[in-house]
Protein backbone atom coordinates (compact mmCIF):
# COMPACT_ATOMS: atom_id res chain seq x y z
CA UNK A 1 0.00 0.00 0.00
CA UNK A 2 1.37 3.71 -0.97
CA UNK A 3 1.37 6.08 1.22
CA UNK A 4 2.68 9.77 1.23
CA UNK A 5 3.87 12.28 4.90
CA UNK A 6 4.53 15.64 4.46
CA UNK A 7 7.95 16.73 6.18
CA UNK A 8 9.80 19.45 5.12
CA UNK A 9 13.74 20.20 4.51
CA UNK A 10 15.66 23.22 6.31
CA UNK A 11 17.89 24.94 4.05
CA UNK A 12 19.45 27.93 5.63
CA UNK A 13 16.71 29.63 7.42
CA UNK A 14 13.83 28.89 5.18
CA UNK A 15 12.16 25.53 4.72
CA UNK A 16 11.00 23.79 1.81
CA UNK A 17 8.51 20.92 0.96
CA UNK A 18 9.96 16.95 1.19
CA UNK A 19 7.15 14.58 0.32
CA UNK A 20 8.14 11.15 2.74
CA UNK A 21 6.59 8.55 0.35
CA UNK A 22 6.99 4.66 1.38
CA UNK A 23 5.14 1.66 -0.54
CA UNK A 24 5.84 -2.30 0.03
CA UNK A 25 7.15 -5.05 -2.48
CA UNK A 26 7.14 -8.65 -1.40
CA UNK A 27 9.73 -9.95 0.37
CA UNK A 28 10.56 -10.37 3.99
CA UNK A 29 10.95 -6.79 6.49
CA UNK A 30 14.00 -4.60 5.34
CA UNK A 31 13.55 -0.77 4.86
CA UNK A 32 15.42 0.96 2.19
CA UNK A 33 15.49 4.92 2.11
CA UNK A 34 16.27 6.80 -1.23
CA UNK A 35 15.86 10.52 -2.22
CA UNK A 36 19.65 11.64 -1.78
CA UNK A 37 19.47 10.95 2.56
CA UNK A 38 22.73 11.98 4.52
CA UNK A 39 24.04 9.63 7.18
CA UNK A 40 22.01 10.99 10.06
CA UNK A 41 18.83 9.78 7.82
CA UNK A 42 20.42 6.69 6.39
CA UNK A 43 20.91 5.66 10.58
CA UNK A 44 17.08 6.50 10.83
CA UNK A 45 16.28 2.88 10.00
CA UNK A 46 17.24 1.28 13.09
CA UNK A 47 15.57 4.30 15.18
CA UNK A 48 12.34 3.99 13.50
CA UNK A 49 12.13 0.40 13.52
CA UNK A 50 12.70 0.05 17.24
CA UNK A 51 10.70 2.86 18.34
CA UNK A 52 8.19 1.12 16.13
CA UNK A 53 8.48 -2.05 17.98
CA UNK A 54 8.73 -0.19 21.72
CA UNK A 55 5.58 1.71 21.15
CA UNK A 56 3.90 -1.62 21.11
CA UNK A 57 3.13 -1.57 17.36
CA UNK A 58 3.71 -4.04 14.31
CA UNK A 59 6.45 -3.55 11.22
CA UNK A 60 5.02 -4.47 7.92
CA UNK A 61 5.56 -7.95 7.34
CA UNK A 62 7.23 -6.83 3.66
CA UNK A 63 10.17 -4.66 1.97
CA UNK A 64 9.56 -0.81 2.51
CA UNK A 65 11.00 1.90 0.17
CA UNK A 66 10.56 5.28 1.32
CA UNK A 67 11.87 7.72 -0.90
CA UNK A 68 12.41 11.63 0.15
CA UNK A 69 10.82 13.63 -2.68
CA UNK A 70 11.84 16.01 -4.22
CA UNK A 71 15.22 13.44 -5.02
CA UNK A 72 17.54 16.54 -6.06
CA UNK A 73 17.51 18.32 -2.54
CA UNK A 74 19.97 16.92 -0.35
CA UNK A 75 18.26 15.67 2.90
CA UNK A 76 20.16 16.33 6.05
CA UNK A 77 19.20 15.42 9.99
CA UNK A 78 16.80 13.35 11.99
CA UNK A 79 13.95 16.04 11.93
CA UNK A 80 12.53 13.05 9.61
CA UNK A 81 12.32 10.27 11.59
CA UNK A 82 8.52 10.78 12.62
CA UNK A 83 7.50 11.17 8.93
CA UNK A 84 9.55 7.84 7.88
CA UNK A 85 8.24 6.07 11.02
CA UNK A 86 4.73 7.10 10.40
CA UNK A 87 4.81 6.23 6.26
CA UNK A 88 5.44 2.86 7.36
CA UNK A 89 2.28 2.69 9.86
CA UNK A 90 0.12 3.82 6.80
CA UNK A 91 1.63 1.19 4.44
CA UNK A 92 0.36 -1.42 6.95
CA UNK A 93 -3.01 0.53 7.71
CA UNK A 94 -2.00 1.29 11.28
CA UNK A 95 -3.22 4.88 10.77
CA UNK A 96 -6.45 5.18 9.36
CA UNK A 97 -7.19 9.25 9.28
CA UNK A 98 -6.00 11.08 6.29
CA UNK A 99 -2.63 13.48 6.38
CA UNK A 100 -2.38 15.33 3.29
CA UNK A 101 -3.70 18.41 5.29
CA UNK A 102 -0.40 17.52 7.90
CA UNK A 103 3.42 18.53 8.15
CA UNK A 104 5.46 16.20 10.97
CA UNK A 105 9.11 16.56 11.72
CA UNK A 106 10.79 15.06 14.92
CA UNK A 107 13.57 13.01 15.75
CA UNK A 108 12.80 9.62 17.54
CA UNK A 109 14.69 7.54 20.13
CA UNK A 110 14.54 4.23 20.60
CA UNK A 111 11.66 3.65 23.08
CA UNK A 112 9.70 5.81 20.97
CA UNK A 113 9.85 9.20 22.64
CA UNK A 114 10.20 12.28 20.53
CA UNK A 115 13.26 14.42 20.83
CA UNK A 116 13.57 18.25 20.03
CA UNK A 117 14.80 19.36 16.62
CA UNK A 118 16.56 22.47 14.84
CA UNK A 119 14.42 25.13 12.80
CA UNK A 120 11.02 24.12 13.90
CA UNK A 121 9.88 27.34 14.22
CA UNK A 122 10.69 27.94 10.09
CA UNK A 123 8.87 25.01 9.59
CA UNK A 124 6.01 26.70 11.56
CA UNK A 125 6.12 29.66 9.30
CA UNK A 126 6.40 27.03 6.11
CA UNK A 127 3.41 25.29 7.11
CA UNK A 128 1.27 28.32 7.16
CA UNK A 129 2.75 29.80 4.14
CA UNK A 130 1.61 26.46 2.32
CA UNK A 131 -1.67 26.43 3.82
CA UNK A 132 -1.13 23.14 5.63
CA UNK A 133 -3.41 23.22 8.73
CA UNK A 134 -2.31 20.56 11.14
CA UNK A 135 1.80 20.78 12.19
CA UNK A 136 2.85 17.85 14.32
CA UNK A 137 6.04 18.41 16.44
CA UNK A 138 8.33 17.35 19.69
CA UNK A 139 6.62 18.82 22.77
CA UNK A 140 9.77 20.57 23.57
CA UNK A 141 9.73 22.77 20.12
CA UNK A 142 6.31 23.66 21.10
CA UNK A 143 6.96 27.08 22.78
CA UNK A 144 9.11 28.58 19.39
CA UNK A 145 6.25 27.59 16.52
CA UNK A 146 3.33 28.51 18.90
CA UNK A 147 4.31 31.97 18.12
CA UNK A 148 3.02 31.76 14.81
CA UNK A 149 -0.77 31.81 14.47
CA UNK A 150 -3.46 30.34 12.20
CA UNK A 151 -1.89 27.02 13.07
CA UNK A 152 -2.95 24.10 14.61
CA UNK A 153 0.29 22.87 15.91
CA UNK A 154 0.28 19.39 18.15
CA UNK A 155 3.02 18.73 21.01
CA UNK A 156 3.67 15.14 20.47
CA UNK A 157 5.81 13.30 23.22
CA UNK A 158 5.76 10.03 21.77
CA UNK A 159 5.36 7.86 18.46
CA UNK A 160 2.51 6.04 20.58
CA UNK A 161 0.31 8.98 21.54
CA UNK A 162 0.38 10.47 18.00
CA UNK A 163 -0.84 7.35 16.48
CA UNK A 164 -3.57 6.81 18.84
CA UNK A 165 -4.58 10.93 18.47
CA UNK A 166 -4.33 10.12 14.72
CA UNK A 167 -6.63 7.27 14.76
CA UNK A 168 -9.22 9.45 16.88
CA UNK A 169 -8.32 7.39 20.55
CA UNK A 170 -6.52 10.19 22.30
CA UNK A 171 -6.76 13.89 21.09
CA UNK A 172 -3.83 15.74 21.78
CA UNK A 173 -4.22 19.07 22.89
CA UNK A 174 -3.18 21.76 20.63
CA UNK A 175 -0.07 23.97 22.02
CA UNK A 176 -0.97 27.75 23.55
CA UNK A 177 1.01 30.89 22.87
CA UNK A 178 3.51 32.00 25.93
CA UNK A 179 3.21 35.15 27.57
CA UNK A 180 5.84 37.15 25.86
CA UNK A 181 5.73 39.88 28.87
CA UNK A 182 6.00 37.00 31.48
CA UNK A 183 8.97 35.83 30.13
CA UNK A 184 10.83 39.00 30.43
CA UNK A 185 13.52 39.94 33.18
CA UNK A 186 12.19 42.19 35.55
CA UNK A 187 15.29 43.20 36.69
CA UNK A 188 18.47 44.02 34.31
CA UNK A 189 22.18 42.24 35.57
CA UNK A 190 23.78 45.92 34.33
CA UNK A 191 22.97 49.04 34.75
CA UNK A 192 24.11 52.36 33.30
CA UNK A 193 23.92 53.56 36.91
CA UNK A 194 26.59 51.30 38.20
CA UNK A 195 29.45 53.12 36.10
CA UNK A 196 30.79 56.24 37.47
CA UNK A 197 31.71 58.78 35.44
CA UNK A 198 32.23 58.00 31.55
CA UNK A 199 29.60 61.07 30.62
CA UNK A 200 30.76 61.04 26.76
CA UNK A 201 30.63 57.53 26.02
CA UNK A 202 27.45 57.21 27.72
CA UNK A 203 26.18 59.92 25.50
CA UNK A 204 28.09 58.08 22.65
CA UNK A 205 25.87 54.76 23.32
CA UNK A 206 22.71 56.24 24.00
CA UNK A 207 23.11 57.78 20.14
CA UNK A 208 24.22 54.59 19.32
CA UNK A 209 21.27 52.62 20.72
CA UNK A 210 18.64 55.26 19.48
CA UNK A 211 19.79 55.26 15.39
CA UNK A 212 21.50 51.45 15.77
CA UNK A 213 24.91 52.54 14.99
CA UNK A 214 28.21 51.01 14.96
CA UNK A 215 30.41 52.50 17.80
CA UNK A 216 34.32 51.86 18.39
CA UNK A 217 35.78 52.27 21.94
CA UNK A 218 39.38 52.87 21.86
CA UNK A 219 40.80 54.03 25.87
CA UNK A 220 43.83 51.71 28.21
CA UNK A 221 42.80 48.63 30.44
CA UNK A 222 40.51 48.97 32.87
CA UNK A 223 39.11 52.16 31.55
CA UNK A 224 35.70 50.69 31.60
CA UNK A 225 34.62 49.86 27.34
CA UNK A 226 34.25 46.01 28.45
CA UNK A 227 31.29 47.59 31.35
CA UNK A 228 30.05 50.14 28.92
CA UNK A 229 29.23 47.80 26.24
CA UNK A 230 27.86 45.19 28.61
CA UNK A 231 25.19 47.80 29.53
CA UNK A 232 24.47 49.24 26.01
CA UNK A 233 21.46 45.96 26.07
CA UNK A 234 19.35 47.61 29.05
CA UNK A 235 19.11 50.76 27.22
CA UNK A 236 18.12 49.41 23.57
CA UNK A 237 14.20 49.20 23.18
CA UNK A 238 12.31 46.10 23.56
CA UNK A 239 12.31 43.59 20.53
CA UNK A 240 9.32 44.03 18.75
CA UNK A 241 6.80 40.78 17.93
CA UNK A 242 8.59 40.25 14.29
CA UNK A 243 11.72 41.24 15.62
CA UNK A 244 11.33 38.32 18.13
CA UNK A 245 9.83 36.07 15.37
CA UNK A 246 12.88 37.05 13.39
CA UNK A 247 15.35 36.40 15.96
CA UNK A 248 13.71 32.74 17.20
CA UNK A 249 13.84 32.00 13.89
CA UNK A 250 17.87 32.10 13.54
CA UNK A 251 18.49 30.62 17.11
CA UNK A 252 16.15 28.06 16.26
CA UNK A 253 17.88 27.45 13.32
CA UNK A 254 21.43 26.93 14.76
CA UNK A 255 19.71 24.53 17.49
CA UNK A 256 20.69 27.00 20.18
CA UNK A 257 16.97 27.14 21.70
CA UNK A 258 16.73 25.34 25.03
CA UNK A 259 13.51 24.74 28.00
CA UNK A 260 15.17 27.39 29.80
CA UNK A 261 15.19 29.98 27.06
CA UNK A 262 12.04 28.31 23.99
CA UNK A 263 12.09 32.05 22.52
CA UNK A 264 14.39 35.13 22.20
CA UNK A 265 12.64 38.01 23.83
CA UNK A 266 15.82 40.12 24.95
CA UNK A 267 18.02 41.70 22.25
CA UNK A 268 20.77 39.59 21.57
CA UNK A 269 24.30 40.07 22.83
CA UNK A 270 26.88 38.10 21.02
CA UNK A 271 30.61 38.45 22.14
CA UNK A 272 33.10 36.39 20.13
CA UNK A 273 36.94 35.83 21.52
CA UNK A 274 39.12 37.24 19.22
CA UNK A 275 40.57 33.80 18.01
CA UNK A 276 37.40 33.45 16.35
CA UNK A 277 37.70 32.38 12.64
CA UNK A 278 35.76 33.94 9.55
CA UNK A 279 33.50 31.22 9.06
CA UNK A 280 32.89 31.25 12.72
CA UNK A 281 31.51 34.82 12.45
CA UNK A 282 30.05 35.15 9.19
CA UNK A 283 28.58 31.81 8.89
CA UNK A 284 29.55 28.98 6.60
CA UNK A 285 30.82 25.22 7.02
CA UNK A 286 29.64 22.07 5.08
CA UNK A 287 26.01 22.78 5.74
CA UNK A 288 25.64 26.54 6.24
CA UNK A 289 24.88 27.70 9.63
CA UNK A 290 24.23 31.12 11.18
CA UNK A 291 27.39 33.21 12.55
CA UNK A 292 27.84 35.49 14.69
CA UNK A 293 26.94 38.29 12.97
CA UNK A 294 23.51 36.43 12.23
CA UNK A 295 23.27 35.47 16.03
CA UNK A 296 23.39 39.34 16.83
CA UNK A 297 20.99 39.99 14.53
CA UNK A 298 18.17 42.93 15.69
CA UNK A 299 20.88 43.06 18.56
CA UNK A 300 24.61 43.60 19.99
CA UNK A 301 27.99 42.29 18.14
CA UNK A 302 30.79 43.13 20.87
CA UNK A 303 33.97 42.49 19.30
CA UNK A 304 36.79 43.43 22.60
CA UNK A 305 40.44 43.36 21.74
CA UNK A 306 39.29 44.20 18.02
CA UNK A 307 42.74 44.66 16.49
CA UNK A 308 43.54 40.89 17.77
CA UNK A 309 41.08 39.45 15.81
CA UNK A 310 42.62 38.12 12.59
CA UNK A 311 42.90 40.32 10.09
CA UNK A 312 40.70 38.17 7.44
CA UNK A 313 38.01 37.76 10.23
CA UNK A 314 37.55 41.81 10.18
CA UNK A 315 37.28 41.65 6.84
CA UNK A 316 34.93 39.61 6.38
CA UNK A 317 32.38 42.27 8.38
CA UNK A 318 32.61 44.37 5.32
CA UNK A 319 29.93 43.57 2.89
CA UNK A 320 27.44 42.54 6.33
CA UNK A 321 28.02 45.91 7.86
CA UNK A 322 27.04 48.08 4.88
CA UNK A 323 24.14 45.65 3.70
CA UNK A 324 22.84 43.91 6.63
CA UNK A 325 22.57 40.17 4.95
CA UNK A 326 25.55 37.61 4.53
CA UNK A 327 25.47 35.36 1.45
CA UNK A 328 27.55 31.93 1.76
CA UNK A 329 27.85 30.22 -1.47
CA UNK A 330 28.26 26.82 -1.98
CA UNK A 331 28.32 24.29 -4.43
CA UNK A 332 24.71 23.20 -3.87
CA UNK A 333 23.69 26.73 -3.87
CA UNK A 334 23.73 30.09 -1.91
CA UNK A 335 21.99 30.75 1.28
CA UNK A 336 21.48 34.32 2.59
CA UNK A 337 21.18 35.30 6.61
CA UNK A 338 20.35 38.35 8.44
CA UNK A 339 23.48 40.29 9.73
CA UNK A 340 21.75 43.36 10.84
CA UNK A 341 23.50 43.91 13.92
CA UNK A 342 25.15 46.90 15.84
CA UNK A 343 29.31 46.60 16.10
CA UNK A 344 30.76 47.79 19.25
CA UNK A 345 34.46 47.11 19.49
CA UNK A 346 36.89 48.33 21.77
CA UNK A 347 40.29 48.75 21.53
CA UNK A 348 43.44 49.37 23.10
CA UNK A 349 45.83 52.44 22.00
CA UNK A 350 49.16 50.31 21.34
CA UNK A 351 49.90 46.56 22.22
CA UNK A 352 50.85 47.43 25.90
CA UNK A 353 47.53 49.82 26.34
CA UNK A 354 49.16 52.22 27.99
CA UNK A 355 49.95 54.83 25.06
CA UNK A 356 48.93 58.23 25.93
CA UNK A 357 48.30 57.12 29.67
CA UNK A 358 49.82 59.92 32.41
CA UNK A 359 50.19 57.42 35.31
CA UNK A 360 52.18 54.41 32.93
CA UNK A 361 55.13 54.38 30.86
CA UNK A 362 53.93 52.91 26.77
CA UNK A 363 56.82 50.01 26.44
CA UNK A 364 55.58 49.94 22.36
CA UNK A 365 57.92 51.43 19.78
CA UNK A 366 56.66 53.42 17.02
CA UNK A 367 56.85 50.65 14.65
CA UNK A 368 54.79 48.20 17.03
CA UNK A 369 51.79 51.02 17.49
CA UNK A 370 51.84 51.64 13.53
CA UNK A 371 51.65 47.74 12.88
CA UNK A 372 48.98 47.54 15.47
CA UNK A 373 46.80 50.19 13.83
CA UNK A 374 47.30 48.90 10.18
CA UNK A 375 45.03 45.77 11.96
CA UNK A 376 41.82 47.91 11.30
CA UNK A 377 41.85 48.49 7.98
CA UNK A 378 40.47 51.68 6.88
CA UNK A 379 37.60 50.48 4.87
CA UNK A 380 36.29 48.59 7.73
CA UNK A 381 36.91 52.33 10.26
CA UNK A 382 34.91 53.84 7.37
CA UNK A 383 31.88 51.97 8.43
CA UNK A 384 31.70 52.50 11.99
CA UNK A 385 29.87 55.79 13.05
CA UNK A 386 31.09 56.45 16.29
CA UNK A 387 34.39 56.86 17.69
CA UNK A 388 35.13 57.71 21.20
CA UNK A 389 38.51 57.75 23.33
CA UNK A 390 37.43 56.39 26.93
CA UNK A 391 39.68 57.89 29.47
CA UNK A 392 40.60 56.25 33.26
CA UNK A 393 38.09 57.15 36.08
CA UNK A 394 39.92 58.75 39.26
CA UNK A 395 39.53 57.43 42.23
CA UNK A 396 37.68 60.21 43.83
CA UNK A 397 34.83 60.06 41.31
CA UNK A 398 34.66 56.37 41.48
CA UNK A 399 34.18 56.97 45.24
CA UNK A 400 31.43 60.06 44.54
CA UNK A 401 28.04 59.57 46.22
CA UNK A 402 26.73 61.46 42.87
CA UNK A 403 23.72 59.55 41.85
CA UNK A 404 24.54 58.30 38.35
CA UNK A 405 21.33 58.28 35.53
CA UNK A 406 19.90 54.83 35.39
CA UNK A 407 19.26 53.05 32.02
CA UNK A 408 15.76 53.15 32.54
CA UNK A 409 15.66 56.78 31.67
CA UNK A 410 18.27 56.58 29.06
CA UNK A 411 16.22 53.82 27.49
CA UNK A 412 12.93 55.91 27.42
CA UNK A 413 14.46 58.99 25.14
CA UNK A 414 15.97 55.88 22.63
CA UNK A 415 12.57 54.54 22.76
CA UNK A 416 11.24 57.68 22.06
CA UNK A 417 13.81 58.46 19.09
CA UNK A 418 12.84 54.75 17.46
CA UNK A 419 8.55 56.06 17.92
CA UNK A 420 9.94 58.97 15.39
CA UNK A 421 12.32 56.23 13.51
CA UNK A 422 9.32 53.48 12.54
CA UNK A 423 6.85 56.89 11.66
CA UNK A 424 9.30 58.02 9.33
CA UNK A 425 10.42 54.62 8.15
CA UNK A 426 6.25 53.03 8.34
CA UNK A 427 6.07 52.48 4.17
CA UNK A 428 9.73 51.30 4.04
CA UNK A 429 11.98 48.28 5.27
CA UNK A 430 13.54 50.25 7.50
CA UNK A 431 13.70 50.09 11.36
CA UNK A 432 16.33 52.18 12.16
CA UNK A 433 18.59 55.30 10.56
CA UNK A 434 21.58 53.47 10.54
CA UNK A 435 19.94 51.16 7.77
CA UNK A 436 19.41 54.32 5.80
CA UNK A 437 20.52 54.14 2.10
CA UNK A 438 21.33 56.89 -0.10
CA UNK A 439 17.83 57.85 -1.19
CA UNK A 440 16.43 57.90 2.14
CA UNK A 441 19.25 60.19 3.09
CA UNK A 442 18.37 62.43 0.61
CA UNK A 443 14.57 62.26 1.79
CA UNK A 444 15.26 62.94 5.42
CA UNK A 445 18.55 64.59 6.18
CA UNK A 446 18.47 67.72 4.32
CA UNK A 447 20.20 69.91 5.95
CA UNK A 448 19.94 74.48 5.30
CA UNK A 449 22.94 76.29 4.74
CA UNK A 450 25.09 76.61 7.70
CA UNK A 451 24.95 72.99 8.61
CA UNK A 452 26.12 72.84 4.86
CA UNK A 453 29.10 74.79 5.21
CA UNK A 454 30.24 73.41 8.66
CA UNK A 455 30.19 69.90 6.77
CA UNK A 456 31.87 71.47 3.73
CA UNK A 457 35.08 72.94 5.94
CA UNK A 458 34.76 68.72 7.79
CA UNK A 459 35.88 67.51 4.55
CA UNK A 460 38.49 69.87 4.03
CA UNK A 461 40.71 68.82 7.19
CA UNK A 462 39.05 65.28 7.85
CA UNK A 463 39.05 64.20 3.92
CA UNK A 464 35.79 62.25 4.47
CA UNK A 465 34.91 59.72 1.89
CA UNK A 466 31.50 59.83 0.64
CA UNK A 467 30.40 57.13 2.76
CA UNK A 468 31.48 58.78 6.01
CA UNK A 469 29.36 61.69 4.98
CA UNK A 470 26.30 60.03 4.70
CA UNK A 471 26.98 58.41 7.87
CA UNK A 472 27.70 61.92 9.33
CA UNK A 473 24.08 62.63 8.51
CA UNK A 474 22.54 59.18 9.66
CA UNK A 475 24.06 60.40 13.24
CA UNK A 476 23.38 64.05 12.81
CA UNK A 477 19.45 62.73 12.43
CA UNK A 478 19.92 60.36 15.14
CA UNK A 479 20.72 63.56 17.50
CA UNK A 480 18.08 65.60 16.20
CA UNK A 481 15.27 62.87 17.02
CA UNK A 482 16.80 62.22 20.14
CA UNK A 483 16.28 65.94 20.57
CA UNK A 484 12.69 65.90 19.39
CA UNK A 485 13.85 67.66 16.11
CA UNK A 486 12.04 68.06 12.91
CA UNK A 487 15.29 68.95 11.02
CA UNK A 488 18.33 68.74 11.20
CA UNK A 489 20.90 71.74 12.68
CA UNK A 490 24.15 72.78 12.93
CA UNK A 491 24.59 71.83 16.48
CA UNK A 492 23.40 68.11 15.51
CA UNK A 493 26.14 68.20 12.29
CA UNK A 494 28.78 69.45 15.01
CA UNK A 495 28.57 66.67 17.66
CA UNK A 496 28.69 64.14 14.69
CA UNK A 497 31.58 65.17 13.60
CA UNK A 498 33.06 64.90 16.72
CA UNK A 499 32.59 61.07 16.85
CA UNK A 500 34.50 60.54 13.30
CA UNK A 501 37.70 58.82 13.12
CA UNK A 502 41.02 61.38 13.42
CA UNK A 503 43.54 60.30 11.37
Amino acid sequence: MFSKINACATIGLDCSLVEVEADVTAGTFCLKIVGLPDTAIQESRERVTLAILNSELALPKKVVTVNLAPADIKKEGPSYDLAIALSLLATSNQIKNQLADALFIGELALNGNLRPVSGALSAAIFARQRGIKNFYIPLQNASEASLIADLSIYPVSNLRQLVDHLNSKEQIQNATMLDINSLRKEKAEMDMAYIKGQEQAKRALEIAAAGGHNIIMSGPPGSGKTLLARALPTILPDLTFEEIIETTKIYSAAGLLSDQTPIIIERPFRSPHHTSSGIALVGGGRIPKPGEITLAHNGVLFMDEFPEFPRTSLENLRQPLEDGVVSISRAHGTITFPARFMLVAARNPCPCGYRGDPTHECICSQIQVLNYNKKISGPLLDRIDLNIEVQKVNFDKLQSDKQEECSTNIKKRVEAARVIQRERFKNMPLRSNAAMSAKEIKEFCRIDAQSAELLRSAERQLGLSARAFHRILKVSRTIADLEGAPNILSQHIAEALQYRAKS
